[in-house]
């Protein structure tokens, strides 16, 4: 029962944080001998949704915020922008993967600039001077 708790608990933070590495529970016990098979290993399955047992676009997006600090409403106006769309459900899944490579790759190299880029989003106020 401990364990199944444990896993659960592990479980609950990894997807609240939005982190793909599992509990030692969860990979399960290094003291199992591990008996060789003479069968051909199979490839798993490949899901339809195209996320290959990685953690998903929108979670990496969400953790690049957290991590970088960055307002998701300019992050939100950029990915449209770079996309090329007018709203981002109408982006494709390569053009998201690619804003979200991008984003993390600017963050770490050059937060400031990113920042600036982000900035450029940020709503007009009319009537302003």
């Amino acid at each position: 029962m401990r364990v199944a708790e444990t896993r659960a608990v592990n479980r609950a933070l990894r997807k609240a944080y939005g982190i793909g590495i599992c509990s030692v529970e969860e990979i399960g016990s290094l003291a199992e001998p591990q008996q060789p098979s003479r069968e051909p290993k199979k490839l798993p399955a490949q899901p339809a949704n195209g996320n290959y047992g990685g953690p998903k676009i929108r979670d990496r997006l969400c953790q690049i915020i957290r991590q970088h600090q960055l307002d998701p409403t300019l992050v939100k106006a950029y990915a449209t922008d770079f996309c090329g769309t007018k709203t981002l459900r109408e982006a494709a899944r390569e053009q998201v993967e690619n804003f979200v490579q991008h984003l993390a790759d600017w963050a770490e190299k050059d937060r400031n600039a990113l920042l600036c880029q982000l900035n450029s989003y940020m709503p007009t106020k009319e009537g302003a001077a």
